[in-house]
């Protein structure tokens, strides 16, 4: 049984309210951000949710750990519904599903020190009998941190440190599955790599799932299992991720990884190239939305939003006129 199963996610907002659109003559006050995604996470494994900005990736994550509720679709933890009494998951869902956040510095509170960042979940939960000097110092190992650190302030961290500092606090009350939003964004290269083996090892050790949320595509051929590729909040291609990147078969994802840079300067670059820009949520093409920058488009790309096939390779794809 999968860890996590969502199942035809749709997350809608509203741009203006029924008189204001009516008033300017808005046909459709509400927008889409995520539409109809499905996508499974099985334990112990890794999932990628890769695409431009903008693509909904944030908001999908956002939406499973019950930040931003859902106008659609469901969402099922080892087989239950956490969301089954309202939009907001219930208490034990918080203690089984945890998140990193993007900016590692801002997302800690610069008032407090690590300690008290990386022991407050066992506050918020009520675990009173824990000794949090003790569960301190068991977090900063594991996350390769010297004890002394627990004294310290955000702003007494380099970047690659506070990220370690929200991985501890991400594994403080032993979660299933963490949810983390571009785990490397921000730090130079060689401090990515520590921070990636890291997650590596926690997940060895742990048993930990992951739902890991990028534009790096090295990041992601570095982790993943499985990789799933958004475009204005639909996933139009997923699968295993060693067959996507060998043979993607929708232009998109094809044209993500053609752009991704090569060290080798006799290589030439080769496969589809992106043109053009991302076409506003509020003015969605009809049919594919990839349409108006696909050169592989046809008409009925323009009209019909294809269907999600699996390939032989074991991937799920959105395509009219898929490559390969």
């Amino acid at each position: 049984m999968s860890l996590l199963s969502v199942q035809n996610l749709r997350v809608r907002y509203s741009i203006a309210g029924p008189v204001k659109a009516a008033i300017a003559g808005l046909h459709n006050r509400f927008v889409d951000a995520v539409i109809d995604v499905s996508l499974e996470i099985e334990p112990g494994s890794t999932l990628a949710i890769v695409g431009e900005s903008g693509s909904g990736k944030t908001t999908l994550a956002r939406a499973v750990i019950g930040l931003t509720p859902f106008t659609g679709g469901n969402i099922l933890f080892d087989g239950k519904n956490p969301f089954a009494l309202g939009p907001h998951p219930n208490r034990a869902y918080h203690r089984d599903v945890a998140m990193m956040f993007q900016d590692p510095v801002s997302s800690l509170s610069p008032r407090r020190t690590v300690k008290s960042l990386i022991t407050e979940p066992f506050v918020i939960h009520g675990l009173r009998d824990r000794d949090l000097g003790a569960e301190a110092h068991r977090l900063l190992s594991l996350v390769g941190l010297p004890s002394d650190f627990a004294g310290r302030y955000p702003h007494q961290l380099s970047g690659g440190q506070a990220r370690r500092v929200g991985v501890a606090r991400a594994i403080s009350l032993n979660p299933k599955l963490i949810i983390a939003d571009e785990p490397t964004a921000g730090l130079d290269v060689s401090v990515q790599g520590e921070i990636l083996n890291l997650l590596g090892r926690l997940q060895a050790k742990l048993g930990l799932s992951f739902m890991i949320i990028t534009h790096n595509l090295a990041v992601v051929r570095h982790v993943s299992d499985r990789t799933a590729i958004m475009y204005m909040g639909r996933i139009v291609e997923e699968g295993p991720t060693q067959a996507l990147f060998r043979t993607p078969r929708h232009p998109y994802a094809a044209a993500l990884i053609a752009a991704q840079p090569n060290p080798d300067p006799a290589r030439r670059r080769s496969g589809p190239v992106l043109t053009g820009e991302v076409t506003s949520l509020r003015n969605r093409p009809s049919g594919c939305e990839f349409n108006p920058r696909c050169d592989q488009a046809r008409e009925i790309c323009r009209i019909s939003v294809p269907n999600a096939e699996k390939s032989a390779t074991g991937q799920n794809v959105r395509c009219h006129n898929p490559l390969w």
